[in-house]
């Protein structure tokens, strides 16, 4: 509690000088041309509330903003950084994203990896990393809910949630949109969308999207020419509302997606030893490889959400179906040629692998009070169930044939209850209390090992039952500023990973969290401005991390016993003028491994910079987590142009995260150098606003950096996305 009186005297500081802000915006009040920002209105607590109310630090991200990020056919990882403590990466490419909140997340790339962050896509979690890839297109929003939300929403949440929601049906209106764009290396990109009312009570939203991108990186090994990097992205989404009268409403959604194209490009040698810089010679538009690279995947998926409003209480279902039908990929692990080729390694690594099918089904089952009164509350219940088959494969280096494979299954189910209260103590002061119990089961075995010796068990059962909890209070100073406080706890399901031919099948104990944030939030300028500031402080026990590599190719779950996190975030955004927006924000996040006997595995060849155990092996004890940086800074600015038939435009954006471990010891080679990325998009808007034209540019310096590596066999690693330059327009009905 000592933390959290530290954390409240810095923010009655703090609101001290915001409220003096507000009183002299208020005695002075802006002329009536002045424009103000729109409220916000969030579901953080699975209400609809503004967000200055709500007890967690939530930021949303909507309209332009995704447009602008995603202009130049990128996918979910470009939100990385683009609020306060989120981070996202991959080493599978489009495939696989890998969610980092406050530092905290994970960075097991195996088949049945569980994260602690959650995503939830349209009220239906996106439990394994291959559903949460999912592209963005014909969005309303995307809400970042930092820190535990254990008790409201399901399924591994102690670090946090990312929840997309698409745009609805609409009843009584024909209208819809297009957006197309082309750009460097052949990137063309559409989405659109049309809704189409079928009576007074049926609407239909078709949603679509279609990306490619060109191969432009050649392989000099083979002299095969833009033989990488490209890839064709296709993804539907069709949904319908029947809203026969004000108490009943059903919506209803069928969405897929098909991606084929090049795996993660693993560059061979592409660190210079000793440093963390590109090795000399290094081109971004070729690679000298062995072996094939290739990946494709097949998602597809079902919800149906109803509620029923009996006046006094409202009552939700919700049940959700994803499937995975096939996934697969395949590259040199490697990433070079054999030891007396171009670009020598010291070995060869060829292996591919994936799902052969998922399914996924859940059901909540929800009832929340609408009470005229100071007390209301929700409750529910909760159903998950999980099967996936996983495989992976070697290959021959020479030859191209397999080697061996193994075949693994994993069934994962889930019972949860829940409930919250609210009470208005006061007309400024409201509490907020929740509980959720869960028990969570999961059978995982070995179906088939060809020229596999497998070590141990060929199956494993794990479960556990937990009871989480939180607390918060939120006070309003005034009518403009809010101060909240709030406790929190989660936990993440024991994991399970797949066997291979020298690690047995390994398990990693559930992992806990309890958390401690404070924060405020204020309405600035007579709504010309908006700001929100968060300290926050957790310890995580049992934290389930994942071994990779080291002197083989080979992943393992640990637990470490204890990690502790503590930072403090911003979000801001104001009208400078009439026509100039900006916005801002910012996060420091300290994360530090709690294990004095904690030791990995070495790398292959790199400098370890951690001390060694009597084996050799680096000790993490006091390290930050991978892929957490310790600073994020973002930042937006819009600049208009009014003329007489429409609107000329100037927007730029900025990305900035420090500098990041790779992996869990520490090393001069597999240090991620810090990381900033801009775009610029100008271009003129007419019929208020309904067609647009535009030229973009992303990473617009063209910004290089090594942002992963490959340790158990050289100084392999990956590589950012380079610059874009294209045109774009956008048209509405």
């Amino acid at each position: 509690m000592m933390k959290l009186s530290k954390m409240h005297k810095r923010l009655l500081a703090l609101s001290a000088m915001l409220p003096m802000g507000s009183a002299m915006a208020q005695q002075a009040p802006a002329a009536p041309a002045t424009p103000q920002l729109e409220t916000v209105t969030v579901t953080a607590q699975r209400r609809t509330e503004n967000i200055r109310d709500v007890p967690v630090a939530v930021s949303m991200l909507k309209d332009e903003v995704l447009d602008v990020i995603t202009s130049g056919g990128g996918d979910i990882r470009e939100l990385a950084g683009r609020v306060p403590s989120l981070n996202i990466e991959s080493s599978n490419g489009r495939t696989f994203p890998r969610f980092y909140i406050r530092g905290y997340g994970n960075t097991d790339f195996s088949t049945f990896a569980s994260q602690p962050v959650s995503l939830i896509y349209d009220d239906i979690v996106q439990e394994n990393p291959i559903l949460k890839g999912f592209p963005i297109f014909d969005l309303a929003d995307v809400e970042v809910l930092r820190g535990p939300q254990g008790t409201l929403f399901g399924r591994n949440t102690p670090a946090g949630v990312v929840k997309f929601e698409s745009e609805k049906p609409k009843l009584g209106k024909t209208e819809g949109y297009y957006n197309v764009s082309t750009a460097t290396h052949g990137t063309d990109n559409f989405d659109g969308a049309v809704n189409v009312p079928l009576s007074d009570e049926w609407a239909m939203r078709v949603s679509m999207l279609r990306q490619h991108r060109d191969n432009f990186v050649s392989n000099i090994a083979t002299g095969q020419k833009d033989a990488y990097e490209g890839y064709n992205e296709e993804a539907e989404r069709v949904q319908f509302l029947y809203q026969p009268n004000t108490t009943f409403n059903a919506l209803f959604n069928v969405h897929s997606r098909e991606t084929t194209g090049s795996a993660r490009l693993f560059r061979g040698n592409l660190i210079k030893k000793g440093t963390n810089d590109f090795a000399s010679g290094y081109d971004f538009d070729s690679i000298a490889t062995n072996g094939l690279n290739m990946q494709n995947l097949s998602t597809n998926g079902a919800n149906a959400r109803l509620s029923w409003d009996l006046g006094s209480v409202k009552l939700f279902s919700i049940t959700g179906y994803e499937g995975v039908d096939g996934y697969y990929s395949r590259g040199d692990i490697d990433g070079g040629t054999t030891a007396t080729g171009a670009n020598p390694v010291p070995f060869q690594v060829q292996t591919g692998g994936g799902l052969s099918g998922l399914t996924q089904y859940t059901q909540e089952f929800r009832a929340e009070s609408k009470y005229d009164t100071p007390l209301n509350w929700q409750a529910g219940v909760y159903y998950f169930s999980e099967n996936a088959n996983g495989f992976s494969n070697n290959y021959d280096s020479t030859t191209e044939l397999q080697t061996s494979h193994l075949a693994s299954h994993q069934k994962n189910t889930a019972e949860a209850v829940f409930g919250s209260l609210s009470y208005a103590a006061t007309d400024a002061l409201m509490l907020r209390g929740g509980l959720r119990y869960t028990d969570d089961k999961k059978q995982f075995n070995t179906v088939q090992a060809v020229n596999v010796v497998q070590v141990g068990p060929q199956a494993v059962e794990e479960s556990k039952s937990k009871t989480n909890w939180d607390l918060s209070a939120a006070y309003k100073l005034d009518k403009d500023t809010s101060l909240y406080s709030r406790i929190a706890t989660g936990f993440r399901a024991p994991s399970i990973a797949a066997a291979n031919s020298s690690v047995p099948i390994t398990v990693a104990a559930a992992e806990t969290i309890t958390s401690y944030e404070a924060g405020i939030k204020a309405d600035l300028w007579n709504r010309r401005g908006r700001v929100a500031f968060s300290v926050y402080d957790y310890t995580i026990k049992n934290q389930q991390l994942t071994v990779v590599g080291g002197t083989s190719n080979v992943t393992k779950l640990i637990n470490a016993a204890k990690t502790q996190g503590h930072g403090a975030e911003v979000d801001f955004e104001a009208f400078v003028t009439p026509d100039f927006k900006v916005t801002a924000g910012g996060s420091y996040n300290f994360t530090k491994i709690d294990d004095p006997t904690l030791s990995v595995a070495k790398c292959g060849q790199c400098t370890i910079t951690n001390p060694v155990n009597a084996a050799g092996n680096p000790l993490i004890n006091g390290n930050p987590l991978p892929q957490a940086p310790k600073w994020i800074v973002n930042a937006t600015a819009r600049y208009n142009i009014p003329t007489e038939n429409g609107n000329f435009f100037v927007l730029t954006d900025w990305a900035y995260r420090s500098k990041i471990n790779f992996f869990l010891y520490e090393s001069t080679e597999f240090t991620g150098k810090s990381l900033l990325e801009g775009g610029l998009r100008a271009g003129y808007n007419w019929a208020g606003g309904k067609y647009e034209a535009a030229v973009f540019s992303r990473n617009i310096t063209n910004t290089k950096r090594i942002v992963g590596g490959i340790d158990f066999d050289n100084l392999t690693g990956f590589v950012n996305d380079p610059r874009q330059v294209g045109v774009q327009f956008k048209g509405g009905f």
